[in-house]
């Protein structure tokens, strides 16, 4: 079988990409192949790249305040696209009272700031769809 593979976005204007790069590390190490698109992503750019490049989980970084506006474009752009087998997540700065209402709109977990890697790495395993 082959290896889980994980797109790992950064939306938006957000400039800053250390947690991205530390949470693809940690996919990398636990055996799961990393596509990193890197800074400044479209919701295009991001669900075009994850069709691409057939991958089980899409994992976005966001930490510039437009969760609420980003989030759920990129699951109505999946949702749009036909896709309904890819596994969802997000991370970075997200207030608490944000995350049910990002969830009921598509985003299947949330990781917060001080989120050990190996609950991430633990919650794709046991979530994505194959």
């Amino acid at each position: 079988m082959r290896p889980i593979r994980v797109l790992v976005a950064k939306p938006g204007l957000d400039g800053h990409d250390r947690g991205a790069k530390v949470i693809a590390r940690a996919l990398r190490d636990a055996g799961m192949e990393v596509i990193y698109t890197g800074l400044r992503q479209t919701v295009n750019q991001i669900v075009n790249a994850a069709i691409q490049e057939d991958v089980d989980c899409i994992a976005v970084s966001i930490l510039s305040g437009a969760h609420e506006t980003l989030l759920p474009k990129i699951s109505n752009l999946l949702k749009e696209e036909g896709v309904d087998d890819i596994l969802f997540i997000a991370g970075g700065v997200i207030p608490e009272d944000d995350i049910p209402s990002l969830k009921e709109r598509g985003v299947a977990e949330i990781f917060t700031p001080g989120t050990p890697t190996t609950v991430t790495i633990d919650y794709i395993k046991e979530n994505i769809r194959r």
